[in-house]
């Protein structure tokens, strides 16, 4: 027989049968490259292609499942590809047999099919991905639905079965996988691919193991033991079978458990509920306290600080935590504890709700933030109750007193107002500011509104300054950007006038801000709040001088972020106020660096500027996002840029007419100036569409003098469903807008054509731009005492006498051409000195009286300037 098999010869058949089974491994050869006859020793063993197959399908399966864990979309999509090509390969050898497709494989499409979609539909999560992983999702997302498309149906049946059947456990999925591949593995291996055993047995000789029969009893009784060996070696024969009739036995007890309570819940009074699985709710008193022990104030405490211990570390249960809480409660109210116990505990659950939420920048859950209002309202409702009771924050826990007055408690109402004031900004920042559940959200400020008034009743017994500051803050926070009715209705005499409105009540918030802050940045953002309130409305020189007074615009650039948001949008407000008064220079001088920074939403926190060649990090951009405004406190941007551009306009356009010869003349607007020469490089206009191009058209329109056409332009129902009805009194706007174009057009008038009269008459200018005579009379006082006009006023027969002292435009185009034309010739003489080295040309005396070797004499031209001439 050949050395290939290796048997053992007749003595070794002679052993006992109690001896183990030893599996043979042959000895390969020691020396390297060595060839010789003895290479029949080396034993191989031959794998058939269905276990190859299986194996290598199997492998990918599993590296996917890692990809998944750690989101590797690069690796998932190439392990995906592959996985197609070597299930392709491996079809004739695992369906042709079933009939039908693996469950494990099935399996794992419909876990990658649920795993894109939930990556796909999570678009914050796909921000934060790389680009490269981006990419990698979209195309696993697309070559996964195409491929799927082919097992529909059997996923679709895969997934009802394994509804019904519950979730599979991990051992179960390695149970259907091992078993799959005892069904994949083919055993018909010829005689020189077997392997040898020896199996000692006392019953048989060594010729009852015939290899090269043809019996299908010996070829199963000793190959299937060498190559099911990789999975039966290690585990007993039939594991799988007892697993199954174990699930099998669960599954059919649970159902007879089932129908047992549902017979009693008939047969009963009672009602049967059913709960979902996992561990009960409720926390019986045996769990805290022992049955025998006494419950006071202080056990109950120090079980309280037990479970606070626990706060902030790793492994907490916040959910159970809240629970634990919540029974503390329970019991102190069984055991009439007092209500400053009931106070404490209740303090905790507050702190707790908060640490529910595991991100801080995040805003809190809708249905977290409901309870929060509502236990600290109750909180509010028991603190002031008492009378004598101290809530501070600097308190040790061993001077803590819930027996006898005075009571001491350790915790701080202002810091937990602040909280939920900056968690209910932060909701309504994630909110989606055109949803229904944005205004919802904005109605619990009424709710947040009443927690403030309790707050202010509880800190009024105490009088802190430095905490009242804080407090008051917060209140005018609240209260700045609203508009009152009972401020205009007192302004008319309406209402009278010790009658308290928010001017008055934001005007003794902040005196006492201005006293008692000792930090700075209160009284900052105080006085900036109560300018923003005068200015919303209209009281422009209470606001002016208040912001003149405060020297803000001096050290505003070194100031912190949220104090410069607060700066730009207060200087909006002024702007709109400005204007709204008719006072056009100083409604520019406020808005004109908001505009003209092209970061106008950005400075006014009311959203990210996306900038080209410019990416912001993750961080910054959480960051950025977190400081915008909510939406209800936006500013209208078309509005604040189309004041800027009128206002422009009514600057600009009487400027330019005054100094339309003069080529070195100055701009104020360069934003308007922009949008001017854009419009006159055009080669054809059509009718204006957006604000500015009815601004550019109405300046085109001023310029010539018609302030009718101008105003069609400014007000019309386009810009009024824009801009103008945005405004609190229409009406009292338009009004305004009119009489500014009417004197502006009046000046661009006087400017541009008053050369080409002698006098003129105020009742003729009154009666063009339809303006009363004291006005006419007025503006052109204040064009002859700034010397924009040569002339002078008859007041008895009502004339506008000129003087001829000003340049014609001939005259002033001359004057232009004699000095571009002496400019170029000095820079051609000081171009001919440097080539000819004659630096003393045109030098001062005393340098020439030096010169070698010439001689200077004086001469006087008949225009008076002397002259020096070089002879030699």
């Amino acid at each position: 027989m050949s050395r290939f098999f290796a048997r053992g010869s007749d003595s070794d058949s002679e052993t006992s049968s109690e001896e183990e089974e030893v599996l043979v491994r042959p000895h390969k050869p020691v020396v390297a490259f060595a060839v010789s006859d003895d290479e029949d020793d080396v034993k191989r063993v031959a794998r058939p292609i269905k276990e190859k197959r299986y194996e290598e399908v199997t492998g990918l399966i599993k590296n996917i499942r890692s990809f998944k864990k750690n989101k590797d979309m690069i690796s998932m999509l190439s392990t995906f590809e592959d996985l197609t090509r070597v299930y392709a390969k491996a079809v004739p050898f695992i369906v042709e047999e079933s009939g039908s497709t693996p469950k494990f494989y099935l399996r794992c499409l419909s876990e990658m099919e649920l795993f894109v979609s939930t990556l796909w539909a999570d678009q914050e999560g796909r921000k934060r991905m790389s680009k490269i992983n981006s990419k990698s999702l979209a195309c696993l997302r697309q070559k996964l639905r195409k491929y799927n498309k082919e097992f529909e149906a059997e996923i679709n049946l895969f997934k009802e079965s394994f509804e019904e059947d519950g979730e599979e456990s991990e051992s179960d999925v390695d149970l259907e996988v091992k078993s799959q591949s005892n069904k994949m593995v083919d055993f018909d291996l010829t005689v020189a691919d077997a392997p040898v055993q020896q199996k000692s047995s006392g019953d048989e000789s060594d010729d009852s193991i015939d290899w090269g029969s043809s019996s299908c009893e010996s070829e199963s009784s000793d190959s299937e033991q060498y190559v099911n060996r990789r999975h039966e070696f290690f585990r007993k024969p039939g594991k799988e079978v007892e697993v199954k009739d174990k699930k099998d036995k669960a599954k059919q007890k649970r159902d007879k458990d089932r129908k047992q309570h549902k017979a009693e819940d008939d047969q009963s009074d009672g009602e049967w509920e059913t709960v979902k699985g996992g561990a009960s709710i409720h926390i019986e008193r045996e769990t805290l306290f022992s049955k025998d022990e006494e419950i006071t104030s202080d056990v109950l405490v120090n079980k309280l600080h037990e479970f606070l211990s626990a706060r902030g570390k790793k492994r907490t249960d916040r959910l159970e935590q809240i629970k634990l809480f919540n029974e503390l409660l329970n019991i102190a109210e069984a055991n009439n504890l007092g209500v400053v116990v009931s106070i404490k505990i209740k303090l905790a659950v507050i702190s707790s709700l908060f640490d529910y939420n595991p991100k801080i920048l995040d805003a809190m859950k809708p249905e977290h933030w409901s309870k929060l209002l509502n236990v600290f309202d109750v909180t509010l409702d028991l603190v002031l109750s008492v009378s004598d009771i101290h809530i501070q924050e600097n308190i040790p826990d061993d001077r803590e007193e819930f027996e006898k007055p005075p009571y001491v408690i350790r915790g701080c109402i202002l810091t937990v107002l602040e909280r939920i004031d900056a968690e209910f900004f932060k909701m309504l920042k994630e909110c989606d500011q055109h949803s229904q559940e944005y205004v919802t959200r904005l109605k619990d400020e009424i709710a947040v509104t009443k927690l403030i008034e309790k707050v202010e009743k509880y800190l009024l017994r105490f009088n802190s300054g430095p905490e009242l500051c804080r407090f008051y803050l917060i209140k005018i926070k609240h209260m700045y950007y609203k508009y009152d009715e009972n401020v205009v209705k007192q302004k008319r005499g309406e209402i009278p006038v010790d009658y308290a409105t928010s001017i008055n009540l934001m005007d003794e918030l902040c005196k006492f801000i201005y006293v008692h802050d000792e930090v700075g940045r209160l009284r900052a953002h105080a006085i900036l709040h109560q300018i923003y309130h005068h200015a919303l409305h209209d009281n422009w020189f209470e606001a002016r001088d208040l912001f003149l007074m405060s020297h803000l615009q001096e050290s505003i650039q070194f100031s912190d972020t949220a104090t410069q948001i607060v700066y730009n949008r207060t200087m909006a407000q002024l702007g709109l106020c400005a204007f709204r008064r008719g006072n056009v220079e100083e409604a520019h001088s406020c808005l004109v660096e908001l505009v003209s920074s092209g970061k106008m939403k950005e400075l006014l926190a009311q959203g990210i500027v996306i900038q080209r060649g410019y990416e912001r990090s993750r961080e910054r951009e959480v960051v950025e996002k977190q400081r915008q405004m909510p939406f209800h406190m936006h500013f209208n941007l078309d509005l604040l840029e189309c004041i800027y551009l009128v206002s422009a306009m009514l600057l600009e356009v009487p400027y330019m007419a005054a100094h339309e010869y003069d080529g070195r003349r100055r701009m104020i607007s360069k934003v308007f100036y922009q949008q001017l020469r854009s419009s006159e490089r055009q080669s054809l206009n059509g009718p204006p569409e957006s604000m500015r191009e009815h601004v550019v058209a109405a300046a085109k329109s001023l310029r010539n003098g018609d302030w009718r056409a101008c105003t069609n332009y400014i007000i019309n129902e386009k810009m009024n469903v824009k801009v103008w009805f945005m405004f609190h009194e229409v009406e009292k706007m338009h009004a305004t807008l009119v009489r500014l174009i009417k004197q502006a057009s009046l000046e661009t008038f006087l400017l541009t054509y008053g050369h080409v009269f002698d006098s003129i008459s105020l009742h003729s200018l009154s009666g063009m731009f339809e303006l009363q005579l004291r006005e006419v009379y007025a503006h052109i006082n204040r064009l002859v005492a700034d010397e924009m006009v040569a002339a002078s006023v008859d007041g008895t027969n009502q004339l506008m006498i000129m003087h001829r002292s000003s340049q014609t435009s001939l005259q002033a185009l001359a004057q232009q051409y004699a000095d571009k034309i002496s400019y170029f010739l000095e820079a051609n003489e000081r171009i001919l000195e440097l080539k000819t080295a004659n630096f003393y040309r045109g030098g001062n005396y005393r340098d020439r009286q030096n010169w070698p070797g010439q001689e200077w004499s004086r001469t006087k031209r008949d225009g008076g300037t002397l002259n020096y001439h070089a002879s030699n």
